[in-house]
């Protein structure tokens, strides 16, 4: 079938190569290495800035939670936190549930 080689040889050349064993496993070695420089370590660290933010809520702040809902705490227990959202209305939420502290003002700037 080959025109320029024979059968035979390109037969020998085959079977005298054998694969490296150590050099098979580099390739899934380093997309491990990848995966984890690339994807696991970095929302491993955001999860835990998120954990510290949470543990770090005090009462005054401004926050907007996963839903949307910005307001200011009132209140702050182990799990819950107490939100005023607007005068003489509040809301019971989950502390995981804030998503961003906002900086000092930003209620008055959106009620404009």
């Amino acid at each position: 079938m080959s025109f320029f080689i024979s059968d035979a040889i390109a037969d020998a050349g085959a079977a005298a190569q054998s694969p490296d064993p150590l050099a098979s496993l580099i390739l899934p070695i380093g997309l491990v290495v990848l995966f984890y420089f690339f994807l696991i370590r970095p929302q491993s660290k955001r999860q835990k800035e998120h954990r510290q933010m949470v543990n770090d809520l005090q009462k005054g702040e401004e926050v907007i939670t996963s839903g949307g809902i910005l307001g200011k705490i009132t209140e702050v227990n182990d799990d819950f936190i107490t939100l005023e959202i607007a005068k003489d209305v509040s809301l019971s939420i989950q502390k995981n549930a804030v998503q961003a502290i906002m900086p000092k003002g930003t209620i008055k700037e959106q009620s404009k």
